[in-house]
Parts: C-alpha cells; structure tokens; sequence
C-alpha cells in the first residue's frame, strides 16, 4: 500500500493523467450507455461524471488539480462551439422554409429558461449572486461562463448548473416529446438544442440524424440569444 500511494502521488502531478482520466471515464460510460441500449436515464455524460468524482474522492484529489491536467477538454468547447455553424449551413434552406416558426420557438424558450430561473430561485430564497450564476444556464458551456462572469454571478456555480440542464435534458426529452406525440424531428431536435444545450444535442444525433441537426441550431442559435437577453434581463431586475 505504501508503495502504491507513493507512485499514485507521483502520477497525481502529471497533467495528462487527470486529462487520460476523463477521457477513460467517458469511454466507459459509452460502454455501459450502448449496453444498455441507449436508454435515456443511463447517460453516458452523468455516468462519466459519477466515476470521475468517485475517484477523485476515493484519492483525495482537489478539483483545482484535476482542472489543470483536464483542462484540454475544457479548451475544446470553444471550438466545437463554432463547429455549429456547419450543422446551420447544410441545413440552411430547410431553416429558411421555417424561419419564423424557429424564430417564435427560440425567443419563447430562452426566455422561458430565463424567467422561470430566476424565478423559481427567487421562490427557493436564493441570494443574488446563485440567481446571476443560474440565468444562463441552458447556453452551451463556453458562453455561460462569459456571461456569468460578466453580469457577476459564479462561473463555477455557472459550469455545475449548465451540466445539470444538460444531463436532465438529454434524460426527459425524449419520453417527454413522445409523450406530447411530437414526430417532426426538426421541431424535437430545435426544441432540445435550446433547452439543453450540447449533451441534449449529442443526445438528438443518437436519435435522429435530422434532430441532432436542428438541436445544434438550437444550441447555436440560444447561445447567441442568451448572451444578449440575459445581461438586459438581470440589469432590469437587479
């Protein structure tokens, strides 16, 4: 045992084994995600956040730590951020056949994301600056930390609720647009991109090719509405 804490304190200050890690996690929870058949509650996503944080508190490891040799992953939501132009230009006519229907969608759900936030946690008795980290919460990840830290909320609060949306996104969505018998994938798929960002998008490809696309727009298109409606938002109630 000693011999294993002594190499395991060694490998613990290499940055790419925090970096092997996460990488190994996620692949893991692909694995357990595909044997199940894809069910929506056995996200891959939660599961790899599940054995991440196991480890990390079975080895007494701080986050600051784990970040440092991580943080390569982190860099890359920027340029997958931009990759969602690509989805926007090859569906570019069908978009334009339903602008104002993706239009009325995109304002009502992102002020609705908005709104019932705060809302809710004004309800719950949450101090300002939670309120201000939740507001952005259903943009993808790069661009809620930008406005988190803009508007003086916590961008670390910020990061934690993004995932939060994002997993219960990708878990409900499904049963729920069955639920309501939405079949128009381009409907479902905008619907989810708006709501939770990239892990519901990853989640629309796996259903449907048609949806994943559109939950990218969605995604893409949320991101850019919620970085302008948000800091007016909060600067009119705050």
């Amino acid at each position: 045992m000693t011999e294993f804490a002594e190499i395991w304190s060694y490998l613990a200050q290499e940055p790419l084994l925090w970096l092997t890690a996460t990488l190994a996690a996620y692949a893991v929870a692909d694995a357990i995600f595909r044997a199940a058949g894809r069910r929506p509650l056995v996200n891959p996503v939660l599961i790899a956040v599940l054995l991440l944080a196991l480890l990390l508190g079975a080895t007494g490891t701080p986050y600051g730590t784990y970040f440092e040799g991580a943080q390569f992953v982190h860099f890359m939501l920027g340029p997958a951020t931009v990759a969602l132009a690509l989805p926007l230009h090859a569906n570019l006519a069908r978009v334009r056949q339903s602008a104002l229907p993706l239009l009325a969608a995109l304002l009502a759900g992102s002020l609705t994301a908005i709104f019932t936030a705060l809302g809710i946690g004004w309800a719950l008795g949450l101090d300002q600056s939670t309120l201000l980290s939740l507001a952005p919460k259903s943009a993808t990840a790069p661009v809620a930390l930008g406005i988190s830290e803009n508007i003086g909320g916590s961008p670390t609060l910020t990061a934690v609720l993004v995932i939060l949306t994002g997993i219960i996104g990708a878990i409900t969505a499904t049963p729920l647009l069955n639920l309501l018998r939405i079949r128009d994938w381009r409907a479902r798929g905008f619907a989810v991109g708006v709501a939770a960002h990239g892990i519901g998008t990853a989640r629309a490809f796996q259903v449907n090719e048609t949806a994943g696309a559109f939950a990218g727009i969605g995604m893409g298109l949320n991101a850019l509405l919620t970085a302008i409606l948000v800091p007016l938002i909060v600067g009119g109630i705050f």
